[in-house]
């Protein structure tokens, strides 16, 4: 049996300050705020969903925002850099509205395409880059419309311990395929057209510390629960240590960490965002596992206050 996941699922950072992170992700890369709700093993921390208008997989980037956590260094067994896909012809705008909005970025070639690379308040590092794969975004915000608006992600440039063993792992058992070499990095490409381009650096650079600022786990599709039980099986058969499947409200989820020591998480595309608040409503309010329900005012009282507002230029 061979495998090939479509591509990434969702990725998961740790920030600082929650309202400082909506406004960079929602005030100005105009993203939706699909859902707010807790993390499962510290219900006092947020944990924050941002992606396109319907929260599709290969859309969704997720935090856990602890304001008064330790810096991390971004390095081996992490994400270095978090990719996301626009339409082609919206840099213009980009360059503009970064400029607009204080964010300072450097523009670079890879693989043949033009990329701005710029950091998120807490020290995350992100590009930019023109596709026509994917659909639009049809959400707009803080005036960013559908025509410019960030598709989801382009994909993502992992930094690893062992390059060697997380290309063949890429390879041969998430069956990705490789479209391509240049300088230090070697690229992948998964069956989707968005979430679909992983950018492998071939040399390490120093082991990664978690905190703020950096990516906590990369997650991968699986199409429905019975494709993630033959991928938690399929892992398990290539010698990698899986978890039991977690349920994580909005999807199915199993983790392993790879010899890179990157930690891999296999997630269900199914069920989605809107089944505990509508499409038109995603994001508005706090909404809990029913495990902690019955706390929800001693919850409510240890949260900091947010909200999803435009911001003024500068």
């Amino acid at each position: 049996m061979t495998k090939k996941t479509m591509g990434i699922h969702h990725i998961t950072a740790i920030v600082g300050h929650p309202q400082e992170n909506i406004d960079f992700y929602a005030g100005v890369l105009g993203l939706r705020l699909v859902k707010q709700t807790v993390n499962f093993d510290d219900p006092g921390t947020y944990h924050l969903y941002f992606g396109n208008d319907g929260g599709k997989p290969g859309t969704i980037i997720t935090f856990f925002p602890w304001p008064d956590a330790y810096k991390g260094k971004i390095g081996d067994g992490q994400v270095g850099v978090t990719s996301y896909v626009v339409p082609q012809g919206a840099m213009g705008f980009w360059e503009e509205r970064l400029q607009r909005f204080n964010v300072a970025f450097t523009k670079m070639e890879r693989f043949g395409e033009q990329y701005l690379e710029f950091d998120d308040p807490h020290g995350l590092h992100l590009e930019i880059v023109e596709r026509a794969e994917g659909e639009v975004n049809t959400w707009t915000f803080g005036g960013v419309t559908p025509e410019v608006a960030i598709k989801g992600f382009g994909g993502a440039t992992l930094l690893s311990a062992r390059p060697e063993k997380t290309a063949e792992l890429l390879e041969q058992v998430m069956g990705l395929e490789k479209v391509g070499e240049e300088g230090d990095f070697v690229r992948y490409r998964s069956t989707a057209d968005i979430g679909n381009i992983i950018d492998l650096k071939l040399t390490p650079v120093g082991r990664g510390e978690m905190g703020v600022g950096t990516v906590h786990h990369i997650a991968w599709r699986a199409k429905d629960d019975e494709d993630q039980l033959d991928w938690q099986k399929y892992v398990a058969a290539h010698s990698y240590g899986v978890t039991p499947v977690q349920d994580r409200n909005y999807f199915n989820a199993i983790y392993f960490r790879e010899h890179g020591e990157i930690l891999f998480e296999i997630a269900t595309d199914p069920p989605g965002f809107a089944h505990d608040e509508s499409l038109e409503t995603m994001g508005e309010e706090l909404k809990l596992p029913k495990q902690y329900e019955a706390h929800r005012e001693t919850i409510e009282n240890i949260l900091l206050p947010i909200t999803v507002r435009e911001l003024e230029e500068g």
